[in-house]
Formats: C-alpha cells, structure tokens, sequence
C-alpha cells in the first residue's frame, strides 16, 4: 500500500494545523487509499533541538525520521510566523539529510490568522522543497482563520491538492477540473 507522511508544525493543543493536516490526509485517501503516518513536531520537539545540538537523533527522532523519508509521498503543514515557516518546522527539516527527499511528491500547507500571509507557500515552502529537490504538487493550500466554516473554498483547495498528490502518487497525469459554466441566460434568470 502506498505510505503518505503528514507532518504537522502547529504547536497548540487542538491546532489549526494539526486539524488541515489531518483533511488534506483524508482527502489524499479518498483519492487513493494510504497508509497514513501522522507526525506532529510538537511531540518531539526536544529531541530536534537535540539533535541539533548533538547532531545524533534520538530513537524517537529517528522513527519519526525513518518515517517520513521512507514514505511515498509527503504532507506538511505549518504555521506562519513572521511571514514564513515555523522556527520549529525548519529546525525539522534540518535534521533530515539534504537528499532524503529527492524524488518524493510533497503538498505543502501552511496555517495563519490572516490572508495576508497565503504567500509563504510561494515565497517560502515552495522554494525550501525546491532546494531539496523534493516533487511540489502545483496546489498549496494555505488557511486562515476566515476559512474555517467557510461553505467553499478551503474544501475546494483541499479537495483539488490531494487529488494532484495522489495523480503523482499514482503515477497519473493531473487534469483539469471541469468548468462550471452557466450561460449568461442562465444567470439573467437567476434571482
């Protein structure tokens, strides 16, 4: 069965980012059915400024580790400080050797108070993955507060990043959704 790590930065108990973690995985699942390994940075937190201390990991830093490199595809998501990834996230990622995810499919997700913000996925994640050699699906999906209990929008963003995750997954050439078009008599009719 195809493996998908999903990497959470959030740092609160419950979290906004923990919470698009866990959509974004069951959205990828309905497209195609994984098997789903759920880490949360928080609960190892001290072993990665550890590691980065010492520059050995511990058995639970390596597990989690040996998760998300041997995984097929990658999830992550963090929260926005100061217009970019957590401290905590980056730190992360440091401790993975540079070319562990070469090759891997990754979407990348990132939580915040504001809009203002949805430019980390572009201006920060997407150019870190790049430089990892890492696979970006073309869809990030940012949230801010205003989207949670949204109608549309966030689920839409959601719903069309795993579908382009698990096309990379499966080997699939991602396509375009179909339009919606209404002819304009259509909506001269509304009302």
């Amino acid at each position: 069965m195809t493996t998908l790590a999903v990497v959470s930065a959030g740092l609160g108990e419950p979290s906004s980012s923990h919470l698009l973690a866990d959509r974004l995985a069951a959205a990828v699942d309905r497209e195609l059915p994984v098997d789903v390994r759920s880490v949360r940075l928080r609960d190892v937190a001290r072993d990665v400024a550890d590691n980065l201390v010492t520059g050995f990991p511990s058995a639970r830093l390596k597990e989690v580790v040996d998760d998300v490199v041997t995984a097929d595809g990658l999830v992550v998501v963090t929260p926005t400080f100061n217009a970019s990834y957590s401290g905590l996230f980056k730190s992360f990622v440091d401790v993975l050797d540079p070319d562990s995810l070469v090759g891997k499919p990754v979407l990348i997700a990132a939580t915040g108070g504001t809009e203002r913000h949805s430019l980390v996925l572009d201006h920060a994640l997407r150019p870190l993955f790049a430089y990892l050699r890492a696979i970006v699906v073309p869809t990030g999906v940012y949230a801010a507060s205003s989207d949670w209990g949204a109608p549309e929008g966030l689920s839409t963003r959601i719903d069309r990043a795993a579908g382009e995750l698990a096309s990379l997954l499966e080997g699939r050439v991602a396509t375009k959704p179909a339009d919606t078009f209404v002819p304009f008599d259509q909506l001269l009719n509304r009302g």
